[in-house]
């Protein structure tokens, strides 16, 4: 007995049932009202291969009240010429059908009667109500209007679809919305919300699901591209890429992924995984998409859009194998240090790991930065993108906030909630608030709030002033998040108050206006909030920021994020000035009680060694023991630089800590010139490090011994050869191309370029404490015993792998 449904109701993702039905029939016919060209570009890859295996596909649309556009005809002509598609002339008369037929050779068939048109909202958004139906429970129904189908489709009143048709249609389109704008208007709102077709740049949230005109990389997705292609030359296998929010990060993502088989995308958020599949089917659409969470368990596809929650759990990683995926993307890439994370990392060996991400910098907590070893291939921040016009600039307006925060606890990572809100919810406060905004406002505004009761609060006195507000939140309940976001962008609602829902993955580039009304406990998150207004739209010429500025944690150092000298490496008056400068296109104007106050939060400020102090803490702590210096160069927020700039060395600095055992505290007094040395002597190429690497790899017991040039050329060439990334960074001379391959001419020619470079040049260094002499290289230090010799090796070998990893690795230092 079959268990097949007769019939089904099918209320949302009609495109799902569509796009199932079309893998297999003989037939397909398609009669609707309209088409529009975002229900082309979904399904018209599924149509193609139905006309490439053989399969008939005959479509069918109307002309009435030239809603059908003539790109959606034009569109549809170029899927495949097998499809046969005709236009019905309705004559002013009323042409409503939507059905959806699929036949098969074996006599099965299935008929869907309902509401949906041919567009993207009707076909996989929209509220619809569609009804299925087997053939074989209604054999002369279903024959009845494949019947009646083709009756229609070549009814005297209808005209094939071609050039010449499309012309006269277009023609007749443009004259009768020149009489009627506002439904044009509604049509092009309605196919820019389906797929982001007016905006100046492509973002990852925008996409539909496929697309019929193959999506091109552009702008900052092109540098990147070419930036991966040489970190996978030169045999890397993890990068991290830092794209501002807005440039397209998903997209690259998927345009990088055409180079490999398999890929897993991983993120933390449901809506994050969705708009990955779409962006990745739009470039992809002929590999097999599948999503990997609580509800659809889709393994095999070829491309798996994973949440980071299901992952997590042990059975569910486990069955996959470690190698089941050449390219594994991290998505939001600054959460990828929580303990989820990395149980993913470490399970699976792909060919490259890949993290994307907008905020990378070293601000809150433990840093993803360990996670790809460092390697940056590609990085640009918001300001830079801002300057070469591919987002929009900004005006900034710091409003003086008079609560003293240095009276209200803070709570490991923000302040105690319930005594914010004490000096939050206030009529004085929040009229404060609401006149900055009435003072500074555009059209679209996006709230950021400390929390539910405040944006509650806050939305209670905006209402009350006349302004058409929502606050949005996890307990709203008289609008879903999607009718909220549509309604801001249609201009609707003026201002949508939220508490962390709008953080990541959402893109509503007209809001031209953002409101900051708590204190920035998070740099990360706020680098995000920014994010969401500063994507380019038509008719935005800039976004307004308003910014509550108090004495809270992180009020001076978060506007350095606006700072163009943020860029300076080693620039000191990013320090000096309390007042970031901005871009040219750009404009920061700060109440005069502000500037005073950021200047006196300058001036309190932790002394340089405190706050590397602080930042080694933090690392420590996370581990549960003191960091190797390789492990707080890659975790720590300050840069390892500082910490041999300030105090010497590493070891320096854990004997200025009081770290160290009083015995290590004798060794580091005794042989501190050896290891400043270490640290300090120049190191243009690596030679230094692979000379002192291999002495020290004979054991604690020899690694001082001398060592002569021919004993260690097999080592040294080696460690240059068997990675590309090293051989091109330090091995590349076009004169000593000949050394790649190990033989006798080689082995000489190698000992020469040892005595010549690193053996010679690091003893004749001033100060060195090396010598070569007779053709011998020896350290010029002296230990006490055995346990200092070990204690030495140790702290000399931290210091080489930490120089060596610092040298090869890409992008920041």
């Amino acid at each position: 007995m079959s268990t097949k449904l007769n019939v089904k109701l099918i209320t949302d993702n009609l495109a799902d049932e569509l796009i199932t039905r079309m893998q297999h029939a003989s037939g397909i016919y398609i009669m609707t009202s309209f088409i529009m060209q975002s229900g082309v570009k979904l399904l018209a890859p599924h149509l193609k291969r139905a006309a490439e295996r053989g399969a008939e596909v005959r479509m069918l649309a109307g002309d009435y009240l030239y809603i059908t556009q003539p790109e959606g005809l034009q569109a549809l002509c170029e899927v495949d010429p097998r499809i046969e598609t005709r236009l019905w002339r309705s004559m002013g008369t009323s042409f409503h059908p939507k059905a959806y037929l699929f036949d098969h050779d074996n006599g099965e068939g299935l008929l869907i009667v309902g509401s949906s048109n041919f567009s993207f909202t009707a076909l996989k958004t929209g509220y619809e109500w569609n009804l299925a139906m087997n053939a074989e429970a209604e054999p002369y129904t279903f024959q009845m209007a494949l019947d009646k189908f083709m009756q229609s489709f070549y009814h005297e009143t209808t005209l094939p679809v071609n050039s010449d048709s499309i012309a006269l249609y277009e023609e007749e389109y443009r004259k009768y919305h020149q009489k009627n704008p506002e439904m044009i208007q509604r049509i092009t709102e309605m196919e820019e919300a389906e797929f982001g077709t007016g905006l100046p740049e492509e973002t990852e949230e925008e996409a539909p699901e496929l697309s019929l005109v193959p999506i091109q990389p552009r702008f900052a997705q092109l540098d990147a591209l070419e930036a991966l292609d040489s970190t996978m030359e030169e045999q890397y296998n993890k990068a991290m890429v830092v794209m501002a929010t807005g440039l397209g990060k998903t997209y690259l993502a998927g345009f990088f992924a055409q180079r490999f088989q398999r890929i897993l995308f991983v993120a933390h958020r449901e809506e994050i995984l969705f708009q990955a599949k779409r962006s990745f089917q739009r470039i992809m659409p002929e590999r097999s998409h599948g999503i990997y969470n609580g509800q659809h368990k889709d393994g095999a596809s070829d491309c798996v859009y994973a949440s980071i929650f299901t992952l997590s759990m042990q059975r569910h990683r486990d069955g996959f194998a470690a190698d089941a995926f050449d390219l594994i993307v991290v998505d939001e890439f600054h959460h990828a240090a929580a303990k989820t994370y990395m149980s993913v990392i470490e399970h699976f060996q792909p060919k490259f790991l890949l993290g994307i991400t907008a905020t990378p910098d070293r601000l809150d907590g433990k840093d993803v930065y360990a996670l790809c070893d460092g390697n940056v291939a590609y990085q640009i921040h918001f300001i830079d993108a801002i300057r070469r016009g591919w987002l929009a600039p900004f005006q900034y307006y710091g409003v003086f906030d008079d609560t003293d925060y240095s009276q209200i606890r803070w709570i490991g990572t923000k302040y105690d909630e319930e005594q914010l809100m004490a000096v939050q919810l206030h009529e004085e406060h929040v009229e404060k608030i609401y006149l900055a905004w009435l003072e500074h406002k555009q059209t679209r505004t996006i709230g950021f709030c400390s929390s539910i009761r405040q944006a509650d609060y806050l939305a209670a006195y905006y209402r009350s002033q006349g302004v058409k507000v929502l606050s949005l939140h996890s307990r709203t309940s008289e609008m879903s998040r999607e009718e909220a976001i549509r309604q801001l962008d249609e201009g609707d609602l003026e201002v949508v108050l939220t508490v962390d829902l709008f953080n990541e993955g959402t893109d509503i580039p007209r809001v031209d206006t953002l409101l900051f009304v708590r204190p920035t406990e998070s740099l990360t998150v706020f680098t995000q909030q920014v994010g969401r207004g500063l994507r380019l739209a038509e008719g935005k010429s800039h976004c307004v920021i308003i910014d509550l500025i108090g004495n809270y944690r992180n009020a001076d150092v978060k506007l350095s994020l606006l700072d163009v000298r943020k860029e300076l490496e080693g620039s000191r008056k990013d320090r000096d000035s309390a007042v970031p400068e901005v871009p040219a296109n750009c404009g920061i104007h700060l109440e005069t009680q502000v500037v005073n106050l950021l200047q006196e939060l300058s001036r309190k400020r932790l002394p340089r060694r405190e706050k590397l102090h602080q930042d080694f803490l933090d690392v420590k702590r996370e581990l549960g023991r003191i960091p190797t210096y390789l492990e707080l160069h890659l975790m720590g927020r300050s840069k390892s630089i500082g910490y041999r700039s300030e105090f010497g060395s590493y070891v320096g600095f854990l004997y200025w800590a009081e770290l160290l055992f009083p015995v290590e505290g004798e060794v580091y007094v005794r042989q501190e010139t050896w290891l400043r040395d270490v640290e300090k002597t120049v190191m243009n190429k690596s030679y230094k490090m692979i000379v002192l690497l291999y002495m020290l790899e004979r054991g604690e017991e020899h690694w001082m011994d001398p060592v002569t040039p021919g004993e260690m050329a097999r080592f040294f060439h080696t460690s240059l050869t068997e990675k590309e990334y090293r051989k091109r960074k330090d091995f590349s001379d076009k004169d000593k191309l000949a050394l790649w391959e190990w033989n006798e001419k080689t082995a000489a020619e190698v000992e020469k370029l040892i005595v010549d470079m690193p053996m010679s040049k690091w003893s004749k260094a001033k100060g060195s404490m090396t010598r070569f002499e007779d053709g011998v290289f020896s350290l010029n230090v002296q230990v006490q015993d055995a346990k200092e010799r070990a204690l030495l090796c140790r702290w000399t070998k931290e210091i080489c792998l930490y120089r060596l990893h610092a040298h090869f690795e890409r992008g920041m230092a």
